[in-house]
């Protein structure tokens, strides 16, 4: 894992106040202080002491800013450190409040420090708190830009299918009713002679019906079905593998699916045709009649069933 940018400042403060030579003050120049070289780490440890003065503290930072400005890299890792204790209050309240990688936040927060120790007024008292100001308004602006910034997406990221119960044959069909594109009643037939194994004759009997009456109800109902859901995959991304699952399931399945009704579907048991031979009043040939009432090709019953040839008149000489 990599480490925070206070972490790398705090192992270099760490270095700059090893022995045998630890980066040292005199504090001969501040009053409050001991009059001898005073190691940094000790330094820091006697300023966090409540009976520290504030003009010493002032006094002090005044001292290393200026050494910065004037020295630059060592001084400036050297006022890093000491400020160690006031960035880190800073970074940890900010952190808690980003939703990215809390390196960017440390990162910030030390840059707005390094930065104003450039410009900060050395005349005015309270650096510390000035110093500790610029570095939260530098994290604070990070913050608020990953807070507006949109969620990441990985490289090649795409939807996928959701998991099941979607596209389940019931789900389609109450989603149908609800837009109206089927009644209650049609979604049942659909789902009970499709999907439950009952019969065409055992539905039309439990509704009072004839099954003739049933097959065209389905039909019509199902033709409604399968436009609906054309309908609604013409308006997906046509990247989109949800779409391209639904598009593959109308065109690949069975006749005797539920997407698949586009064609009028056959009858369970073939119409039967009953003839009867009527005699002429004057006793001539027999004319064979038909128990349908409609024979022509176009009519809707025969679009429902296999078409039946009419039988053949029986010829004079076969009539007794």
């Amino acid at each position: 894992m990599h480490q925070l940018p206070l972490e790398i400042a705090r192992q270099g403060f760490t270095w700059l106040v090893a022995e045998p030579e630890p980066l040292s003050l005199n504090g001969r120049a501040f009053r409050g202080l001991p009059n001898r070289l005073i190691p940094l780490d000790e330094l820091l440890d006697l300023m966090l002491r409540r009976r520290c003065a504030h003009q010493t503290r002032d006094a002090v930072w005044a001292h290393l800013v200026c050494r910065s400005r004037q020295e630059g890299a060592t001084w400036t890792l050297a006022c890093a450190g000491m400020a160690l204790p006031a960035l880190s209050g800073v970074v940890r309240w900010l952190s808690a409040r980003c939703p990215s990688d809390p390196c960017d936040v440390h990162a910030e927060v030390l840059s707005g420090f390094l930065g104003a120790l450039a410009t900060v007024d050395l005349d005015r008292p309270r650096v510390l708190a000035r110093l500790r100001w610029a570095a939260y308004r530098k994290g604070l602006a990070a913050l608020s830009e990953a807070l507006d910034a949109p969620l990441p997406m990985a490289p090649g990221f795409r939807s996928t299918p959701p998991s099941p119960p979607w596209g389940h044959p019931d789900l389609i069909l109450a989603k149908a009713v609800r837009a109206s594109v089927l009644t209650r009643t049609e979604a049942d037939l659909i789902g009970t002679t499709r999907l439950d194994g009952l019969s065409i004759t055992d539905w039309a009997d439990r509704h009072r019906t004839t099954s003739c009456a049933t097959y065209k109800a389905r039909h019509r109902a199902e033709s409604r079905l399968v436009a609906y859901l054309r309908d609604e995959s013409r308006d997906t991304d046509p990247d989109d593998p949800v779409a391209d699952c639904a598009m593959d399931g109308l065109s690949s399945a069975r006749p005797a699916s539920l997407l698949e009704c586009t064609a009028p579907m056959p009858f369970e048991s073939s119409p039967s045709v009953v003839t009867a031979e009527t005699p002429h009043a004057s006793g001539g040939a027999a004319e064979p009649s038909m128990a349908v009432s409609k024979a022509s090709p176009d009519s809707s019953l025969l679009k429902c069933g296999r078409t039946t040839l009419a039988p053949t008149p029986l010829s004079p000489s076969e009539v007794r």
